[in-house]
């Protein structure tokens, strides 16, 4: 198994940037899919972005796209997030997820992940 540690959350206005990372520990997630989600309150957790196994296939949600960028570093076991142009409808708790079953392809199901971290907050004033 492994444990994922989130960390970047914060404070912005709206049309700032936050960078989230992601820290495995336990085992590397080579060989995993990555993805980052939401969950605003009330709210269900929501796809944001996902990275395939080696780097090459990344996902959006068409709400982020051209705004946040996934990526990954597997010599340092870390998955970030790059989020620019932060607007109200960002603010969310953001959780870093792992799907160990890479062969598949990225899935925007929330319970198609197998590991998830306890989530950072980040919030956007306007």
């Amino acid at each position: 198994q492994v444990q994922l540690v989130e960390s970047g959350g914060g404070l912005v206005q709206a049309g700032g940037s936050l960078r989230l990372s992601c820290a495995a520990s336990g085992r590397t997630f080579g060989n995993s899919i990555m993805g980052w989600f939401r969950q605003a309150p009330g709210k269900e957790h929501e796809f944001v972005a996902a990275i395939n196994w080696n780097g090459a296939g990344t996902v959006y949600a068409d709400s982020v796209k051209g705004r946040f960028t996934i990526s990954r570093d597997d010599a340092k076991n870390t998955v970030s997030l790059q989020m620019n142009n932060l607007k109200p409808g960002d603010t969310a708790l953001y959780f870093c997820a792992r799907d160990r079953e890479y062969w598949r392809g990225i899935d925007r199901r929330a319970g198609q992940y197998d590991d998830w971290g306890q989530g950072t907050q980040v919030t956007v004033s306007s």
